[in-house]
Protein backbone atom coordinates (compact mmCIF):
# COMPACT_ATOMS: atom_id res chain seq x y z
CA UNK A 1 0.00 0.00 0.00
CA UNK A 2 1.59 3.35 -1.17
CA UNK A 3 2.71 5.79 1.64
CA UNK A 4 0.53 8.54 0.35
CA UNK A 5 -2.88 6.65 1.26
CA UNK A 6 -2.75 4.45 3.75
CA UNK A 7 -5.70 4.13 6.51
CA UNK A 8 -6.02 1.50 8.95
CA UNK A 9 -9.26 0.98 10.65
CA UNK A 10 -10.18 -0.49 13.87
CA UNK A 11 -13.98 -0.27 14.68
CA UNK A 12 -14.74 -1.38 18.08
CA UNK A 13 -17.17 -0.61 20.07
CA UNK A 14 -16.20 2.69 22.59
CA UNK A 15 -16.40 1.49 26.25
CA UNK A 16 -17.16 3.55 29.53
CA UNK A 17 -14.65 6.65 29.73
CA UNK A 18 -12.43 7.29 32.80
CA UNK A 19 -13.15 11.01 34.90
CA UNK A 20 -9.90 12.38 35.28
CA UNK A 21 -11.71 15.16 32.96
CA UNK A 22 -15.36 15.72 32.27
CA UNK A 23 -17.22 14.53 29.59
CA UNK A 24 -18.00 17.45 27.17
CA UNK A 25 -21.07 19.35 27.40
CA UNK A 26 -23.67 18.77 24.51
CA UNK A 27 -24.67 21.89 22.86
CA UNK A 28 -27.04 24.48 23.65
CA UNK A 29 -30.19 25.70 22.29
CA UNK A 30 -33.16 24.66 20.96
CA UNK A 31 -34.85 22.99 17.64
CA UNK A 32 -32.10 22.01 15.55
CA UNK A 33 -28.64 22.46 16.30
CA UNK A 34 -26.50 25.41 15.74
CA UNK A 35 -23.53 23.85 16.16
CA UNK A 36 -22.24 20.75 17.35
CA UNK A 37 -19.92 20.50 19.54
CA UNK A 38 -16.55 17.98 19.15
CA UNK A 39 -13.54 17.38 21.91
CA UNK A 40 -10.37 17.06 20.20
CA UNK A 41 -6.66 16.58 21.64
CA UNK A 42 -2.73 16.23 20.77
CA UNK A 43 -0.27 14.01 22.54
CA UNK A 44 3.01 13.19 21.51
CA UNK A 45 3.55 9.58 23.13
CA UNK A 46 6.72 9.62 22.92
CA UNK A 47 7.14 6.62 21.23
CA UNK A 48 4.86 4.91 24.10
CA UNK A 49 7.03 5.96 26.53
CA UNK A 50 7.03 8.25 29.83
CA UNK A 51 9.24 11.00 31.81
CA UNK A 52 10.57 8.24 33.16
CA UNK A 53 11.84 6.95 29.76
CA UNK A 54 10.21 3.52 30.51
CA UNK A 55 7.87 1.73 27.78
CA UNK A 56 4.43 1.84 28.89
CA UNK A 57 1.35 1.85 26.83
CA UNK A 58 -0.74 1.15 29.58
CA UNK A 59 -0.15 3.79 31.43
CA UNK A 60 -0.52 5.92 28.04
CA UNK A 61 -3.95 4.55 27.24
CA UNK A 62 -4.96 5.17 30.83
CA UNK A 63 -4.20 8.94 30.21
CA UNK A 64 -6.00 8.97 26.84
CA UNK A 65 -8.83 7.22 28.08
CA UNK A 66 -9.02 9.93 30.77
CA UNK A 67 -9.44 12.29 28.18
CA UNK A 68 -12.50 11.68 27.12
CA UNK A 69 -11.51 13.10 23.05
CA UNK A 70 -13.38 12.76 20.37
CA UNK A 71 -10.54 12.82 18.31
CA UNK A 72 -7.08 12.76 19.20
CA UNK A 73 -4.21 13.36 17.01
CA UNK A 74 -0.64 11.61 18.00
CA UNK A 75 3.19 12.07 17.15
CA UNK A 76 5.75 9.85 17.75
CA UNK A 77 4.16 6.91 16.83
CA UNK A 78 5.93 3.42 16.23
CA UNK A 79 4.65 0.64 14.76
CA UNK A 80 6.83 -2.40 14.49
CA UNK A 81 10.01 0.42 14.47
CA UNK A 82 12.34 -1.25 16.72
CA UNK A 83 12.90 -2.86 20.83
CA UNK A 84 11.70 0.30 22.57
CA UNK A 85 8.50 -0.23 21.67
CA UNK A 86 8.52 -3.59 22.15
CA UNK A 87 7.88 -4.42 17.85
CA UNK A 88 4.30 -3.44 18.75
CA UNK A 89 1.88 -1.77 16.61
CA UNK A 90 1.36 1.19 18.68
CA UNK A 91 -1.31 3.11 15.98
CA UNK A 92 -3.58 -0.05 16.07
CA UNK A 93 -3.47 -1.05 19.91
CA UNK A 94 -4.20 2.42 20.38
CA UNK A 95 -6.96 1.95 18.74
CA UNK A 96 -8.62 -1.13 19.76
CA UNK A 97 -7.75 -0.33 23.29
CA UNK A 98 -9.28 3.00 23.09
CA UNK A 99 -12.49 1.37 20.95
CA UNK A 100 -11.65 4.25 18.23
CA UNK A 101 -11.15 4.22 14.60
CA UNK A 102 -7.15 5.43 13.58
CA UNK A 103 -5.66 6.55 10.83
CA UNK A 104 -1.48 5.85 10.47
CA UNK A 105 0.27 8.03 8.73
CA UNK A 106 4.30 7.43 8.49
CA UNK A 107 7.36 9.47 8.19
CA UNK A 108 9.03 6.72 8.00
CA UNK A 109 8.32 2.95 6.20
CA UNK A 110 11.92 0.75 6.26
CA UNK A 111 12.16 -2.68 5.14
CA UNK A 112 11.77 -4.98 8.30
CA UNK A 113 14.71 -6.31 10.53
CA UNK A 114 14.15 -9.98 9.30
CA UNK A 115 13.21 -11.12 6.23
CA UNK A 116 8.95 -12.00 6.21
CA UNK A 117 8.78 -9.28 9.45
CA UNK A 118 6.29 -6.36 9.04
CA UNK A 119 7.47 -3.04 7.77
CA UNK A 120 9.28 -0.65 10.27
CA UNK A 121 7.22 2.69 10.95
CA UNK A 122 6.97 5.97 12.53
CA UNK A 123 4.89 8.51 11.73
CA UNK A 124 1.49 10.69 13.13
CA UNK A 125 -1.89 9.29 13.69
CA UNK A 126 -5.43 10.54 14.12
CA UNK A 127 -7.94 8.48 16.81
CA UNK A 128 -11.04 8.88 15.92
CA UNK A 129 -14.62 8.27 17.23
CA UNK A 130 -16.55 9.04 14.02
CA UNK A 131 -16.65 7.60 10.65
CA UNK A 132 -13.63 8.18 8.48
CA UNK A 133 -14.64 8.46 5.01
CA UNK A 134 -11.26 9.90 3.69
CA UNK A 135 -7.44 9.69 4.51
CA UNK A 136 -4.17 10.89 2.96
CA UNK A 137 -0.58 10.95 3.73
CA UNK A 138 0.65 14.28 2.46
CA UNK A 139 3.96 15.05 1.88
CA UNK A 140 5.71 17.97 3.15
CA UNK A 141 9.58 19.49 3.59
CA UNK A 142 11.19 16.91 5.79
CA UNK A 143 14.94 16.74 6.68
CA UNK A 144 15.37 12.90 7.22
CA UNK A 145 16.83 11.64 10.76
CA UNK A 146 17.65 8.44 9.16
CA UNK A 147 19.82 9.79 6.52
CA UNK A 148 23.61 10.23 7.61
CA UNK A 149 23.67 13.20 5.21
CA UNK A 150 20.12 14.30 4.41
CA UNK A 151 18.88 17.74 2.95
CA UNK A 152 15.65 18.93 3.02
CA UNK A 153 13.39 17.12 0.52
CA UNK A 154 9.30 16.68 0.09
CA UNK A 155 8.48 13.36 2.87
CA UNK A 156 5.42 11.76 3.97
CA UNK A 157 4.06 12.30 7.13
CA UNK A 158 1.37 14.92 7.33
CA UNK A 159 -1.35 13.23 8.08
CA UNK A 160 -5.09 14.02 7.48
CA UNK A 161 -8.15 12.24 7.79
CA UNK A 162 -12.06 13.73 6.61
CA UNK A 163 -14.56 12.90 9.42
CA UNK A 164 -18.17 12.99 9.48
CA UNK A 165 -19.13 14.42 12.78
CA UNK A 166 -23.60 14.16 13.04
CA UNK A 167 -23.42 15.59 9.31
CA UNK A 168 -20.81 17.97 9.32
CA UNK A 169 -17.01 17.31 7.31
CA UNK A 170 -14.09 17.73 9.28
CA UNK A 171 -10.68 17.77 8.07
CA UNK A 172 -8.33 16.88 11.11
CA UNK A 173 -4.41 17.01 10.15
CA UNK A 174 -1.88 15.28 12.88
CA UNK A 175 1.85 16.99 12.19
CA UNK A 176 4.98 16.68 13.73
CA UNK A 177 7.26 19.92 12.55
CA UNK A 178 10.84 19.70 12.75
CA UNK A 179 12.89 19.90 16.17
CA UNK A 180 15.79 21.63 15.51
CA UNK A 181 17.26 24.94 16.13
CA UNK A 182 17.35 26.43 13.00
CA UNK A 183 13.79 27.23 11.70
CA UNK A 184 14.42 26.76 8.02
CA UNK A 185 12.65 23.37 7.91
CA UNK A 186 9.80 24.76 10.10
CA UNK A 187 9.25 27.65 7.65
CA UNK A 188 9.26 25.31 4.44
CA UNK A 189 7.02 23.29 6.41
CA UNK A 190 4.64 25.62 7.35
CA UNK A 191 4.15 26.82 3.71
CA UNK A 192 3.99 23.31 2.48
CA UNK A 193 0.18 22.80 5.76
CA UNK A 194 -1.39 26.27 4.25
CA UNK A 195 -0.80 25.01 0.73
CA UNK A 196 -2.61 21.49 1.54
CA UNK A 197 -5.40 23.32 3.78
CA UNK A 198 -5.69 25.80 1.19
CA UNK A 199 -6.67 23.21 -1.50
CA UNK A 200 -8.92 21.50 0.29
CA UNK A 201 -10.66 24.91 1.02
CA UNK A 202 -11.03 25.42 -2.69
CA UNK A 203 -11.86 21.74 -2.90
CA UNK A 204 -14.87 21.65 -0.54
CA UNK A 205 -18.82 22.77 -1.52
CA UNK A 206 -19.69 24.68 1.75
CA UNK A 207 -17.97 25.42 4.68
CA UNK A 208 -14.94 23.78 5.72
CA UNK A 209 -14.04 22.95 9.20
CA UNK A 210 -10.49 22.21 9.78
CA UNK A 211 -8.34 21.02 12.86
CA UNK A 212 -4.58 21.32 13.15
CA UNK A 213 -2.97 18.73 15.77
CA UNK A 214 0.46 18.69 16.72
CA UNK A 215 3.84 19.31 17.99
CA UNK A 216 5.03 21.89 16.16
CA UNK A 217 8.74 22.20 18.24
CA UNK A 218 8.30 26.53 18.24
CA UNK A 219 6.75 28.80 20.60
CA UNK A 220 3.60 30.12 19.70
CA UNK A 221 5.31 33.74 18.83
CA UNK A 222 7.66 31.91 16.88
CA UNK A 223 8.47 33.91 13.84
CA UNK A 224 7.81 30.70 11.41
CA UNK A 225 4.65 29.83 12.86
CA UNK A 226 3.01 33.25 11.89
CA UNK A 227 1.57 32.31 8.61
CA UNK A 228 -0.50 29.64 9.97
CA UNK A 229 -2.02 32.19 12.27
CA UNK A 230 -3.55 34.08 9.16
CA UNK A 231 -6.27 31.58 8.51
CA UNK A 232 -6.02 29.61 11.90
CA UNK A 233 -6.77 30.30 15.32
CA UNK A 234 -4.12 28.93 18.08
CA UNK A 235 -5.81 27.79 20.89
CA UNK A 236 -4.27 29.05 23.94
CA UNK A 237 -4.89 26.50 26.79
CA UNK A 238 -3.49 28.14 29.25
CA UNK A 239 0.03 26.10 30.28
CA UNK A 240 2.87 25.00 28.86
CA UNK A 241 3.46 21.29 27.43
CA UNK A 242 7.16 20.49 26.85
CA UNK A 243 8.75 18.80 29.14
CA UNK A 244 5.80 17.00 30.93
CA UNK A 245 7.84 17.65 34.00
CA UNK A 246 7.92 21.31 34.92
CA UNK A 247 6.76 21.95 31.63
CA UNK A 248 8.19 25.26 30.26
CA UNK A 249 7.60 25.68 26.75
CA UNK A 250 4.10 25.22 24.67
CA UNK A 251 4.75 23.71 21.85
CA UNK A 252 2.01 21.30 21.55
CA UNK A 253 -0.69 22.64 19.29
CA UNK A 254 -4.92 22.58 18.90
CA UNK A 255 -5.34 25.52 15.66
CA UNK A 256 -8.89 25.65 13.95
CA UNK A 257 -9.97 27.74 10.74
CA UNK A 258 -11.48 30.75 12.41
CA UNK A 259 -15.03 31.19 10.79
CA UNK A 260 -15.71 27.94 11.04
CA UNK A 261 -15.06 26.45 14.62
CA UNK A 262 -15.50 28.29 17.76
CA UNK A 263 -13.67 26.99 21.34
CA UNK A 264 -15.41 26.89 24.20
CA UNK A 265 -12.81 25.58 26.72
CA UNK A 266 -8.83 23.97 26.41
CA UNK A 267 -6.89 22.65 29.07
CA UNK A 268 -3.46 21.28 29.44
CA UNK A 269 -3.71 17.69 31.30
CA UNK A 270 -0.77 16.78 33.61
CA UNK A 271 0.89 13.81 33.52
CA UNK A 272 4.10 11.81 33.14
CA UNK A 273 3.10 8.86 31.03
CA UNK A 274 5.07 10.38 28.50
CA UNK A 275 8.20 13.55 27.65
CA UNK A 276 4.69 16.02 26.73
CA UNK A 277 1.78 17.00 28.02
CA UNK A 278 -1.50 16.42 26.07
CA UNK A 279 -3.74 19.51 25.08
CA UNK A 280 -7.24 19.05 25.08
CA UNK A 281 -9.73 21.27 23.55
CA UNK A 282 -13.96 21.74 23.29
CA UNK A 283 -15.04 23.03 19.91
CA UNK A 284 -17.95 24.29 18.34
CA UNK A 285 -17.98 23.31 14.58
CA UNK A 286 -20.33 25.99 13.08
CA UNK A 287 -23.18 24.69 10.39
Amino acid sequence: MSLRRRTVEVLVAAGLLGAALAPPATAAGHGPERSVPLRVATYNIHAGAGMDNVFDLDRQVAELRSLHADVIGLQEVDVHWDARSEWRDLAGELGRRLGMRVSFAPIYSLDPATPGAPRREFGVAVLSRYRVVGAENHDITRLSTQDPNPVPAPGPGFGEVVLRVKGLPVHVYATHLDYRGDPSVRIAQVADTRRIMAEDRKEERGPVRQILLGDFNAAPAAPELAPLWEELTDIEPGAPTFPAEDPVQRIDYVAVSKDTVRVRDAAVAETLASDHRPVVADLLLLR
